[in-house]
């Protein structure tokens, strides 16, 4: 069982990655996935988060993730809206973070994560798509921690934007998977 802490602002297709990653995961991979999403006034710009279950067996819990294995931030200044990315995660929890920035990626190797996956999927999906909302993009980023296949997080992407903008989307998703840097 892997569980997974989506955390971004509204309006970054926080909730929309967590449908792709369930959909990847459960379509195009033969596991299974349950997502959870936790936000309250649907305001752009307001913290939001999602937990994700992905498992080979069934997953019979329907219930918030507490102790993540996988953090994955899609704004980094989600810290200084008082939220603690960091809450719940283990000695090999890893965060998968939408930057480019030396400054953040120092701040955010503070938090003890054993591994940090990194990329600027918001200029990659703006560069491709138009549009700087990074949920397919970073789709790309969690592929390389391994939890999902680049292959079947294009599929799933396409599968959830429809043709024209899924297309667009998994191009930004395998070039963010193709930048991302580990540290």
């Amino acid at each position: 069982m892997i569980k997974l802490k989506f955390y971004g602002l509204g309006g970054q297709g926080v909730v929309t990655a967590s449908k792709i990653l369930s959909t990847a995961v459960s379509l195009y991979e033969g596991r299974y996935a349950i997502t959870v999403p936790s936000y309250g006034y649907e305001r752009r710009g307001a913290p939001v988060n999602t937990s994700i279950v992905v498992d080979d067996e069934p997953v019979l819990v329907n219930c918030f993730v507490y102790e993540p294995d996988i953090v994955v931030v899609f704004d980094a200044s989600i810290i200084e809206k008082n939220v603690n990315i960091s809450e719940g995660i283990h000695k090999d929890s890893i965060l998968v973070l939408n930057t480019e920035k030396a400054s953040v990626l120092d701040k955010y190797s503070k938090f003890g994560f054993k591994e940090i996956f990194y990329a600027d999927g918001t200029e990659i999906a703006h560069e491709i798509t138009g549009v700087a909302v990074p949920n397919g993009s970073m789709m790309g980023v969690l592929a390389k921690t391994g939890v999902v296949g680049i292959d079947s997080a294009e599929k799933a992407v396409e599968e959830v934007f429809g043709k024209k903008v899924g297309e667009l989307n998994a191009k930004a998703a395998r070039k963010a998977y193709e930048a991302t840097k580990k540290m």
